[in-house]
């Protein structure tokens, strides 16, 4: 893009304080007049009032104060829903344990150029993972390779939460309308952009393996997101 302005950059958070102040730090480095919008779902460790002290120095941090955990998908939504009101031009979502890199976000910007949605990719040329044991990997391999059979998808990478959106194709796909919660809002969201007529394309991303906090990804959440997978391909289809 020529100009990638305004840009709000949203990320879900729970339990993160040891890393979403240096997200933030990250951020300002190659996105100096980037908004971070942060949806917290009251954590316990206190990153709600950790980006509270942020946004006393800095007026383009916002802070969505949630009153429990109500999901991956509705987070993402309300931080969507803020860009929107505030006039943004660009949505990136990330993740805010900085298995997601900041530097990357200039390369998506430049791509949404000719694209309507960019994805971090982990499985285009130039990407990779850093710190991610072999079984971890197959299993992500796994999981996306699932994802496109079932949805009929074409990017390399479905599963991926690092995007960045035109916000014109968040209203054209209906991204902020009711479904289902977890992580299957991911591929819902490719699917109603590619069903939209959205033009995406991959950047290649490295994923490294966060190093503070604890995953929130389990084989529970792996299990209940393919079969929601299914249940979208159904519910479409029906």
């Amino acid at each position: 893009m020529s100009d990638p302005s305004p840009v709000y950059v949203v990320t879900a958070t729970y339990n993160e304080r040891e890393n979403v102040q240096e997200l933030h730090r990250r951020l300002r480095e190659v996105l100096a007049e980037a908004h971070l919008v942060v949806v917290d779902d009251n954590s316990p460790d206190g990153t709600g009032e950790a980006v509270r002290e942020l946004t006393a120095t800095d007026d383009r941090v916002h802070l969505i104060a949630r009153p429990a955990k109500l999901g991956y998908a509705s987070a993402h939504q309300a931080g969507m829903q803020l860009a929107l009101n505030e006039g943004a031009e660009v949505v990136v979502t990330l993740d805010a344990d900085l298995s997601h890199d900041p530097a990357a976000i200039p390369a998506m910007l430049e791509m949404l150029g000719e694209c309507d949605v960019v994805v971090g990719s982990r499985y285009v040329a130039g990407a990779g993972f850093e710190g991610l044991g072999a079984s971890r990997r197959a299993l992500s391999r796994l999981a996306n390779a699932y994802v496109r059979l079932v949805l009929g998808l074409a990017p390399c990478d479905c599963t991926s939460g690092f995007r960045a959106y035109r916000t014109e194709v968040i209203r054209k796909a209906g991204l902020l309308q009711p479904g289902p919660e977890g992580y299957v809002f991911l591929t819902e969201a490719l699917w109603r952009c590619e069903r939209a007529g959205a033009r995406i394309g991959e950047a290649p991303i490295i994923y490294r393996v966060r190093k503070s906090g604890r995953s929130k990804m389990s084989a529970r959440i792996m299990l209940e997101s393919a079969w929601r997978t299914l249940a979208v391909r159904l519910r479409r289809t029906a």
